[in-house]
């Protein structure tokens, strides 16, 4: 069957590839800490269907226990390395079947290969954190390879350390105001997709969260990115399908094999 992307909001999509369903960052709640969903309902009951499910890194909006604990009973969880001593809650969530893994490694999933590729990012799970995992991307290879970069900053061996990719789920900015070192904004990630050179994109990592009370700071940093981003890549990897997606919306890329 033709590959297939939704994405869910924030850094939460599907990737469906040769009958298999591939979760990422899962995130399904209204409000967490701080973070308000502004755009986007919540996803339906039927996002949490995975066969496996992935997490980039440490940071509670990409690591959520109450998300993951929705995961059916035997799902596959791919966690980086060290997660499971940092985060007490990971080691509760008994009825998944949770493996961890570090950039090189590869888990195969049916007809799907799932290899975890380097990110430049902070692997803590609290800024302060005492204990450090590494941050990931993945490739999901089958009918298409697929890279989900989770979060991550522009770095020179990005193309290198991933690899060829037809698909890219690329961040495009954030939850606040500002981006910190280790994030991509729309003009990074028209540079990272001319480096990784895929025949498709999709952005995503923005316009869902945002901090309570800050409806008014720098809002264009919020709405903007997605479009920021379609105008940045037309310009410096014009090769590129960029599908800008909603929240819920599906696409069956073009190039995918």
């Amino acid at each position: 069957m033709p590959v297939e992307i939704t994405w869910w909001g924030h850094a939460t999509c599907t990737v469906e590839d040769s009958d298999v369903r591939v979760l990422t960052d899962p995130l399904f709640a209204r409000r967490l800490a701080h973070l308000r969903r502004r755009r986007g309902a919540l996803p339906p009951p039927e996002a949490s269907r995975a066969d496996v499910a992935v997490v980039s890194h440490l940071h509670a909006d990409h690591l959520h226990i109450p998300s993951l604990a929705r995961l059916a009973p035997g799902t596959r969880l791919l966690v980086p390395r060290g997660a499971l001593r940092a985060v007490p809650g990971l080691r509760r969530l008994t009825r998944l079947r949770v493996t961890e893994v570090a950039p090189g490694d590869q888990v195969k999933a049916g007809d799907l290969v799932i290899r975890a590729v380097p990110a430049r990012h902070d692997g803590r799970r609290l800024p302060l954190g005492p204990h450090r995992s590494p941050a990931l991307g993945y490739v999901v290879e089958g009918e298409a390879r697929t890279y989900f970069a989770g979060d991550t900053g522009l770095f020179d061996s990005m193309a290198e350390e991933v690899g060829p990719v037809d698909v890219a789920l690329l961040p495009v900015g954030g939850w606040g105001p500002y981006l910190g070192e280790g994030h991509l904004d729309a003009g990074r990630a028209a540079q990272a997709l001319a480096r990784l050179a895929p025949r498709s994109a999709v952005p995503v990592h923005y316009g869902t969260y945002w901090p309570i009370g800050m409806d008014a700071v720098r809002p264009h940093e919020f709405h903007a990115p997605g479009e920021e981003f379609v105008r940045l890549a037309a310009e410096r990897a014009p090769g590129v399908a960029v599908h800008l997606l909603r929240h819920g919306e599906s696409v069956r890329p073009e190039g995918a094999r």
